[in-house]
């Protein structure tokens, strides 16, 4: 019997044994498994955040940068703004202006004002590239608030008087929406063309600002969505090959109405390289986020700033602009009954190119009720 128990209790331990070993063998199967997936997660993490971090911009007058060859302004910040001047000289003016252009634009394609009605009226004007076009310097912490105070720097480093007017086109509109309500001690008048309009501004009804949204296309109702509620995505959004982007980062013809597709030449002609020569990201993207990935007001809540009828505020839209929703401006101006607005039949978004309408807005914002 003695050896039969040895016998036994030899099998238990080599029983518990191959148990112990097995389970040994399991922790550590699974240790390795949560180590491995570690490393997986990381190395997803490592490759997922390095998609969506855009190039470095690349400074004009750096060493690897491109060249300056506008003349430029140096703000309190430090950057530097690029401009280009029109129309009669400044010392000589009665009217001056501040251009603000429109998305992947730059100072150079500003409305075309005639030399004839410049110097009949005696109009001076000035296009600025915004930063991160053309060759001014980008603004990583840029906003329709911190454009305006831009566009007062400019005024006061041209010397263009303690009041002037601003006319902003498309996504311009932001910046001057802005200078109406940072900088509005400053300006003699105001003009809006076309600007785009943030579905999230709260003056909007919820119904209304969502019907408009509805006849987006899906992939612009998607940009819209990335843009607005994690705008650290839209570099990466409007890259990737894996969805539909934006259609205008895309070139999709369809946004553009019939008028708009006869103009688009006018609006591209010329040497276009110097648009977005800093980067994508800190131009047309950083553009997309100041307009729908946040705002620091809603327009629909500023007063009139020319109580005194010192000015006046016009608003220009066209009624088949594919981008810019007809709806949304027409009630922009029923709350604001101070603003003139302007709804042209047949036009598009691109209408201040067509002929004669860049002269009709500006003399209706300068001479008013004498034109």
């Amino acid at each position: 019997m003695v050896g039969v128990n040895k016998k036994i209790s030899a099998a238990s331990a080599r029983a518990h044994t191959r148990k112990r070993n097995q389970s040994n063998g399991l922790k550590l199967s699974f240790g390795m498994c949560k180590t491995i997936s570690l490393v997986v997660l990381m190395v997803f993490v490592a490759f997922a955040y390095q998609a969506i971090q855009p190039p470095h911009p690349k400074i004009c007058g750096s060493s690897d940068g491109p060249p300056i060859t506008a003349p430029r302004i140096k703000l309190n910040d430090g950057r530097h703004l690029a401009y280009k001047e029109h129309g009669v000289p400044k010392n000589d003016a009665k009217y001056k202006i501040v251009y603000i252009h429109g998305f992947d634009s730059y100072r150079l394609n500003p409305m075309p004002l005639s030399q004839e009605l410049a110097e009949d009226l005696r109009i001076y004007m000035v296009s600025f590239d915004r930063p991160g076009y053309g060759e001014s310097d980008p603004n990583p912490k840029r906003t329709d608030k911190s454009t305006a105070f831009d566009v007062e720097e400019l005024a006061d480093q041209l010397g263009l008087g303690s009041k002037f007017y601003v006319i902003g086109f498309s996504i311009g509109g932001h910046a001057t929406w802005g200078c109406l309500k940072y900088i509005p001690h400053r300006l003699a008048g105001a003009a809006l063309l076309t600007p785009v309009v943030n579905f999230w501004w709260p003056g909007f009804p919820a119904k209304l600002a969502k019907e408009i949204f509805a006849l987006a296309s899906v992939r612009d109702q998607w940009t819209a969505r990335v843009t607005y509620y994690t705008p650290f995505l839209t570099y990466w959004w409007n890259t990737q090959k894996w969805f539909p982007s934006s259609s205008v980062v895309s070139g999709v013809v369809d946004i553009f109405s019939k008028q708009d597709l006869e103009l688009i030449p006018r609006l591209f002609s010329g040497d276009r390289t110097q648009i977005r020569q800093h980067g994508e990201y800190v131009s047309i993207f950083s553009d997309m986020n100041v307009a729908f990935g946040g705002f620091t007001f809603d327009p629909m809540d500023l007063e009139n700033p020319f109580n005194n009828d010192e000015g006046t505020v016009h608003l220009w839209q066209g009624d088949e602009d594919k981008l810019v929703k007809v709806p949304l401006q027409r009630y922009i101006a029923e709350k604001l009954p101070w603003i003139q607005y302007h709804e042209l039949a047949g036009a598009g978004h691109l209408f201040p190119y067509a002929d004669g309408m860049s002269d009709a807005i500006v003399k209706s914002l300068v001479l008013g009720d004498k034109k």
